[in-house]
């Protein structure tokens, strides 16, 4: 295995997981089984039928909740767990062949990564609940859906590209957060007592 498609695998499943875990992990299961990816250590469990089944069935409600406002913020509340855990169980797999240390590094990182990505989709997702029309919550489920869509055919296609827009994806996020902090802060202002 080598050490780029490595790296591209983990950073591109990690981001990607905090946006949709469940499209991320079926469509790398697909990839896996079309022999389109070499996934990394164990991770090629995620090629498994019924890994792929729960995955798709999975994603099939996530597409339709996370077009409904508020419904989307809850449906994100309840996976900032799942999301990030799964991310650090990827990064453990694909790191299977690796010492120890590395592999208890990787999920570490890994599931660092893909709660970046979850903290930046919740919390624009909790910005453009507080807009009055509906359109916009759709628009940004499909740019997430297409997001990871592109990430997959990076990983597949492109495995140093994935790396660098990664990398651009965690800027953006980062002075997203930053942005939205203000916004944060005074929706949990609004909920505590005076």
């Amino acid at each position: 295995m080598d050490v780029l498609n490595s790296v591209s695998v983990l950073l591109g499943s990690s981001w990607a997981s905090g946006l949709n875990l469940y499209l991320c992990t079926a469509g790398l299961g697909l990839a896996q089984r079309m022999e389109l990816i070499d996934l990394p250590g164990n991770m090629t469990v995620l090629a498994h039928p019924q890994v792929i089944a729960i995955a798709s069935a999975l994603f099939a409600v996530e597409f339709v909740a996370d077009k409904i406002p508020y419904v989307d913020s809850l449906w994100d509340s309840i996976h900032t767990c799942i999301r990030p855990l799964a991310g650090a169980a990827m990064g453990f797999l694909a790191t299977s062949d690796a010492g120890s240390l590395l592999q208890f590094l990787a999920a570490l990182a890994s599931g660092s990564l893909t709660m970046g990505s979850h903290l930046a989709k919740s919390s624009t997702r909790a910005a453009i609940n507080t807009s009055p029309e509906p359109v916009s919550n759709s628009v940004a489920s499909v740019t997430e859906d297409l997001t990871v869509s592109g990430l997959l055919y990076l990983m597949i296609a492109h495995r140093l590209l994935v790396i660098l827009v990664v990398l651009a994806l965690m800027i953006v996020s980062a002075w997203l957060l930053k942005k939205l902090l203000p916004f944060a802060q005074r929706v949990c202002k609004s909920f505590t007592c005076k």
